[in-house]
């Protein structure tokens, strides 16, 4: 789960990516003017900021600028607008956008473009731990994976290996008890089913109504007439 701030003047495009982002298991903070995108940036530290150029108190270009002149630019910005300029895109991206989405936003391109912030936002966060960690390892130290693989060692990195093979997620392929009246067996087949697409989809309902063709109001009645539970595979 990450933190994402949302910023934009419109009502509807806040509550809109809300709703998708949330069902991806994140948590959103949403803000509508420069104002009170400063102070949520102040209170808290995000993963990901959305952030509209066009506002009426203050552009996005000007408080990407800010953030970046006061050193609190840690976080990838997407930037987001319906009839920005070449050279506005440009200009953000050199001040230190990560990207931009144009308006009206699809929701495959907002996805796309969240994991791709995610994905650099962790990478960053790993390399500055991999960095202070390095001063704590001690010279002529042995890594583990130079250690003999005899002994414990060696039963442990066979388990390792095997677990790892084990483990390959939700099973696509199961088996049915067809000996039950044809409602029940129905029935079974179709949790079994969902349960699947929830699990390899990380419990998001988005995702998981795009894959099996259903209206996501439909998918959620369907799923509690089936019993199935939506917690269980909920991104934490």
């Amino acid at each position: 789960m990450a933190n994402i701030l949302v910023v934009d003047d419109e009502l509807g495009i806040r509550d809109l990516l809300s709703e998708i982002l949330n069902d991806e298991g994140h948590s959103v903070d949403l803000a509508e003017n420069a104002t009170q995108a400063r102070n949520a940036r102040q209170d808290n530290v995000y993963d990901l900021v959305l952030l509209d150029i066009w506002m009426p108190d203050t552009d996005g270009v000007s408080l990407l600028k800010e953030w970046a002149t006061a050193g609190m630019l840690t976080m990838p910005v997407i930037m987001m607008s319906g009839h920005a300029t070449i050279d506005t895109a440009v200009e953000a991206t050199r001040i230190g956008a990560f990207s931009f989405l144009e308006k009206p936003i699809t929701m495959q391109k907002l996805l796309k473009a969240v994991e791709q912030g995610l994905s650099r936002s962790t990478a960053s966060a790993q390399a500055q731990s991999a960095s202070a960690a390095a001063p704590a390892s001690q010279p002529g130290a042995r890594p583990l994976g130079s250690l003999p693989q005899n002994g414990l060692t060696g039963t442990l990195h066979a388990a390792t290996v095997l677990s790892a093979e084990v483990d390959q997620g939700p099973m696509s392929h199961q088996g049915f008890d067809l000996d039950r009246p044809l409602r029940e067996a129905r029935d079974g087949f179709e949790k079994a089913y969902f349960e699947f697409h929830l699990a390899r989809e990380g419990g998001s309902m988005t995702r998981v109504a795009e894959k099996t063709g259903l209206e996501r109001t439909h998918l959620y009645r369907k799923l509690r007439q089936l019993g199935v539970d939506l917690g269980r595979n909920k991104r934490g």
